[in-house]
């Protein structure tokens, strides 16, 4: 079954950073494109990222560009997200999904997710 696993979550102060991964099984990891997307307490799921299969192309949402950059090894089935600089803006829960169709310019499909992991930003 697709699984995917995400981890490195925790609470750090503003201007901190953190370092997510996000381990896939079950499927061909390097032939699809993957996400990351958040979901603040009481809010909508929000997009954060993506990267195309060979991970030579990324796109951010402007909340984030600068701030987070996004990853993968494909040898190895993770995913990451690397975000420095952060703000308590940032507090949500991070899921890693698969992409299954869509665009920039459309948005992303998506047909399987994590669990999720916790970032909190705060003082």
């Amino acid at each position: 079954e697709v699984q995917l696993v995400e981890s490195g979550g925790g609470m750090v102060q503003p201007g901190g950073s953190l370092r997510l991964s996000c381990a896939a099984s079950g499927f061909t990891f390097s032939a699809y494109g993957m996400t990351w997307v958040r979901q603040a307490p009481g809010k909508g799921p929000e997009w954060v990222s993506t990267i195309n299969f060979g991970g030579g192309v990324t796109y951010y949402a402007d909340s984030v560009k600068g701030r987070f950059t996004i990853s993968r090894d494909n040898a190895k089935n993770t995913l990451y997200l690397q975000m420095n600089s952060l703000k308590p803006e940032d507090t949500a829960l991070y899921y890693c999904a698969r992409v299954s169709g869509g665009s920039y310019y459309r948005g992303f499909e998506y047909d399987f997710w994590g669990r999720g992991t916790q970032v909190t930003v705060s003082s």
